[in-house]
């Protein structure tokens, strides 16, 4: 899967294999350590404000700006415990964030 952002730095246009584009909000960037990777958790943008909210979170390709997603390649993630490091970040922040 490939993204590319949108003019609002805050979504980005994901274009599956089939070259089918939907546009999602990116909810959370962050770089991990102790994985050596940068990650981006994003959620459908005709979701954001419902109940119904799925956020899919990907690992990006070495060397991309988690912080200006433009181009990069997705990369699922494969690791339990990289998946749970993950889903404890989402988390945090969901437990942080203002309601």
């Amino acid at each position: 899967m490939r993204m590319n952002s949108d003019a609002q730095s805050d979504k980005i246009t994901m274009i599956d294999k089939n070259g089918n584009e939907r546009l999602f909000d990116i909810i959370l960037t962050f770089k991990s350590e102790d994985y050596h990777r940068s990650y981006i958790l994003v959620a459908p943008s005709d979701q954001v404000g419902t109940d119904e909210l799925h956020v899919q979170a990907y690992a990006m390709e070495d060397g991309s700006d988690p912080t200006n997603p433009q181009n990069g390649k997705l990369l699922e993630i494969h690791d339990d415990k990289e998946w749970d490091m993950v889903e404890s970040v989402l988390n945090t922040f969901s437990n942080h964030a203002p309601k």
